[in-house]
């Protein structure tokens, strides 16, 4: 008897000690309070300029927004974790979509936290210290390119409120995040003129230089064909009457409005003077050679100018698809060149000669040179 006495008391002890496990956790202020719950803002951004198409909660630690100490009498007295209601990505992704107008055609932006904290402190006579701190990442979310980093924001805040009334915690967060979208609004609304990065897309214009005030190059012009006086170069021994060394190249000036990338490109098709030469044998027909020549360069550029389409080129790499452009033109006026000189004989061969000269002049008209 004596012994099922011990040993239901064994069993009543173990039974309380493992009740004690189980309710220290609800005791001890581990668990967070009540989720702070944004309210929307009205943002009067004039005119708004971005939407937030995506939340990215990037903080190492992700289980509370906030510390807060509890009301005198708790125990523990210790800062207690309290999150957003929703968690702070799905928070901030409706604070933005209930605070910021909607406008069509505005730019959708991603939202990265980098902090997003509130920590708070007791003082005396009763009172709470808290500080905010926020740092956002505002990315472009492109189409057909990877999210842009646009911008950062840092900021905070500082309150004081009674140890028994926290309602002032939520107002001081809500503010610092409205402070972020309306920096971002007006960054948007400088940069859109004089960041080229922000353009929607690439608007090219094309114009060529016909300057005739250089004195070792000319460029070409439909009026202002080659002269034997433009062969300036030494001449050089060897069976060819003459040789002209024609070339073209490109100069872009870039300028940003309305938030298309207009690229002002002038193309230069020029002749060398003192890199040309004539001998001894020069006569008219021997110039129409060399002149074809130079209208070989005129139709390759002319081709590279309708390469170079807007729907060709981008507004992350515009530069470096001109540049692929221009070598491939490079290269095949260089074929083109060899072809000519091959298939003529250098214009020894007269039939020849003349069946390049008809369709030259048809590439030309059909370009619009006359």
């Amino acid at each position: 008897m004596s012994t099922l006495f011990r040993l239901s008391a064994f069993f009543r002890q173990g039974y309380r000690w493992l009740l004690w496990l189980l309710i220290w956790p609800l005791t001890a202020g581990s668990l967070p309070d009540k989720p702070l719950t944004l309210r929307a803002e009205p943002l009067a951004l004039q005119p708004p300029t971005f939407r937030v198409a995506q939340v990215r909660d990037e903080r190492p630690e992700r289980r509370a927004v906030a510390w807060l100490l509890p009301a005198p009498g708790t125990n523990p007295a210790a800062p207690r974790p309290t999150d957003l209601q929703g968690g702070a990505e799905a928070a901030l992704q409706q604070f933005a979509a209930q605070s910021i107008p909607t406008q069509p055609g505005t730019r959708p932006v991603q939202v990265r936290i980098r902090i997003l904290r509130i920590t708070e402190k007791a003082v005396p006579g009763g009172r709470v210290e808290g500080e905010v701190q926020v740092q956002l990442a505002f990315d472009w979310l492109r189409p057909d390119a990877a999210p842009l980093l646009l911008t950062e924001y840092r900021s905070g805040a500082r309150y004081g409120r009674l140890a028994t009334d926290a309602a002032v915690v939520e107002p001081a967060l809500r503010q610092v995040l409205a402070g972020g979208l309306r920096y971002l609004n007006r960054w948007l609304l400088q940069a859109a003129e004089q960041d080229a990065r922000l353009a929607t897309r690439v608007q090219p214009s094309f114009r060529y230089d016909q300057r005739q005030t250089e004195s070792d190059t000319l460029f070409y012009d439909p009026a202002r064909p080659l002269r034997w006086s433009d062969f300036t170069g030494p001449p050089r021994a060897g069976i060819y009457a003459a040789a002209v060394f024609p070339g073209f190249s490109y100069q872009g000036k870039p300028r940003l409005r309305n938030g298309v990338l207009e690229l002002d490109i002038t193309l230069q098709i020029f002749v060398v003077r003192s890199s040309s030469w004539v001998g001894p044998g020069k006569n008219a027909y021997y110039l129409a050679h060399e002149q074809r020549h130079f209208d070989l360069v005129k139709l390759v550029a002319e081709r590279f100018r309708r390469h170079a389409t807007a729907d060709s080129l981008t507004v992350e790499d515009y530069n470096s698809i001109l540049q692929r452009q221009y070598l491939r033109s490079f290269m095949e006026m260089n074929r083109l060149q060899e072809r000519y000189d091959a298939e003529t004989h250098h214009g020894t061969d007269a039939a020849a000669q003349q069946r390049w000269d008809q369709q030259i002049e048809a590439d030309l008209r059909r370009f619009g040179v006359e």
